[in-house]
């Protein structure tokens, strides 16, 4: 039988299974009615009513000395001590309740100067699973020398929480103390609230030691150039760094030390709606035994994932070991980048295929976080919405944004890395009037970007956000790399674009104050 001791946190359940292999997490799964095997061998969960990370329920212990260090507000809503006791006593009281538990010790951070232990206590064998995919994965010899953890996940996600306890926002609460080394979670299944926390605490901690953590992706060349990719969902970030020419560091979380680039995570998480063997075959091809699917939809006798199906969320996911990727870096380490692309969808249709940044216009861009939606309703379509995220990851970022772009000013410039915005969105006009930018020229931009023709390029600045917008680019057509050349209503093109100005500057008022008159002065003019 299964024992490890867990009384150290209240904890009286001896049925414990310690990283257990995936085939017995499998076997645990469909005995315990948690998912079912689907065609291409992964394990399809479900991860019941909610469907997503919930934010607005997510809380960080109010207590010193984290609590000068945080940017409170709607992102890291405060929360007592008393309180958090409360719920972290919710949570083990539940899972005092089971038969039997899981605990999974791994890593975050694949460079051993700034690798934190991380112990994952749960009661579902596909969130060990998902979490055995998503930590870097310890071998027998360091798990026999694991000792105590840094950060203890207490997953109780089954339980709800007391919706009338004190600061509660309702039956769902995801609390995070540094102080105490604990994160708890109530009222929520959804398998991404443990790999986000685990990211949260690396948010917190690797700006202490003046390493930079990141939301994005990150890719190596042959000749050891590496890519950082930020952007949120839709913009390319996770299609565009799945280069068959280039190795994968990792697709979604990294930090930047002052020895290079390094992996937080031992996984990948891969978005599957409307995925195809076609468009993404490297994805594809990793959801295979020892994969974990998350809310798809599938034919319950053939077991075939119907990847366009979205009954259940949009918001389809999948995990996997980074090692499933066949042109993955093994470890996930790489050197300075030589590019930080950041990556924009502008339904707008005003920003420039690809523009190169000054390390102040990095600074701004990066603390604005742009992207536009397609905003739509059954009786036709309305303007694009604009979406601003701090640091194109703002629900994850602890410090004050500045401290981030600041961080990331200094990486820049001590390693001569170049910045660049790329718009993966419209061109000709805006949605409804322009066509999406194809993936093809998106993909010769960031070829020249990586064989550094681009970089010495003659460019052009934008009248209004002041961006160098390269006037050739191989396999690209000239006038494509001026928005206003492919719009027939020039006047249109000022009038949008003036608009989208307009919009960057509101937003950017909310930071403007701990911003330098360096980084204020980066944005467009009006």
């Amino acid at each position: 039988m299964p024992t490890f001791d867990l009384s150290k946190y209240g904890i009286k359940v001896t049925n414990v299974y310690r990283n257990a292999e995936p085939s017995l997490l499998y076997e645990q799964a469909l005995r315990r009615g948690e998912g079912e095997i689907v065609s291409s061998g992964a394990l399809a969960a479900r991860s019941g009513q909610k469907t997503g990370r919930s934010p607005k329920d997510k809380r960080i212990v109010d207590a010193q000395p984290s609590s000068k260090d945080i940017w409170w507000g709607d992102v890291n809503i405060k929360l007592a001590d008393k309180t958090f006791q409360i719920n972290r006593q919710r949570a083990i009281d539940f899972l005092n309740t089971r038969d039997q538990l899981y605990v999974v010790d791994g890593f975050a951070g694949w460079d051993q100067k700034h690798q934190i232990k991380v112990r994952i206590v749960c009661l579902n064998a596909y969130h060990a699973l998902f979490m055995w995919n998503m930590l870097i994965r310890p071998t027998p010899a360091q798990l026999a020398a694991f000792g105590e953890p840094d950060y203890v996940i207490f997953n109780s996600g089954l339980f709800p929480a007391n919706p009338l306890t004190n600061e509660m926002s309702s039956s769902t609460s995801v609390d995070l103390s540094f102080e105490r080394g604990e994160f708890v979670i109530l009222g929520t299944q959804y398998a991404g609230e443990m790999k986000k926390g685990v990211f949260t605490i690396m948010n917190y901690l690797m700006p202490k030691k003046g390493v930079m953590s990141m939301h994005c992706s990150a890719n190596e060349g042959k000749d050891g150039d590496v890519s950082l990719f930020f952007g949120l969902s839709g913009t390319g970030k996770t299609t565009l760094s799945a280069d068959p020419r280039r190795a994968l560091i990792g697709d979604d979380e990294h930090c930047w030390s002052d020895d290079g680039i390094f992996n937080i995570e031992g996984g990948c998480y891969a978005k599957c709606i409307n995925l195809s063997k076609e468009s993404e075959p490297e994805i594809y091809a990793a959801i295979r035994y020892g994969s974990v699917l998350e809310n798809v939809v599938y034919d319950k006798d053939q077991r075939v994932v119907d990847y366009t199906n979205q009954s259940i969320t949009e918001n389809t996911r999948c995990s996997y070991p980074v090692e499933y990727i066949p042109n993955a870096k093994i470890p996930c380490v790489g050197g300075h980048p030589k590019n930080v692309i950041f990556l924009t969808c502008d339904a707008f249709g005003v920003l420039p295929p690809v523009s190169k940044l000054t390390p102040e216009q990095a600074m701004y861009h990066f603390i604005s976080g742009y992207t536009a939606k397609v905003a739509g309703t059954e009786m036709g379509v309305k303007d694009p919405e604009a979406t601003f995220s701090a640091c194109f990851g703002a629900a994850f970022m602890v410090w004050h944004p500045t401290k981030y772009a600041q961080l990331l000013a200094e990486k820049i410039q001590r390693n001569g890395s170049q910045a660049w915005l790329v718009n993966t969105g419209w061109s000709g006009g805006g949605y409804g009037v322009g066509k999406r930018m194809s993936l093809r020229i998106t993909r010769a931009i960031l070829d020249a970007i990586h064989d550094g023709s681009l970089a010495k390029a003659e460019t052009v600045e934008d009248p209004v956000f002041g961006l160098q917008m390269p006037k050739a680019c191989p396999n690209v057509p000239a006038e494509v790399l001026n928005p206003k050349n492919t719009w027939t209503d020039k006047a249109a093109y000022d009038q949008k674009l003036r608009h989208l100005a307009g919009l960057f500057q509101k937003n950017f008022g909310k930071y403007a104050d701990k911003a330098s008159d360096a980084i204020r002065g980066a944005g467009p003019r009006l």
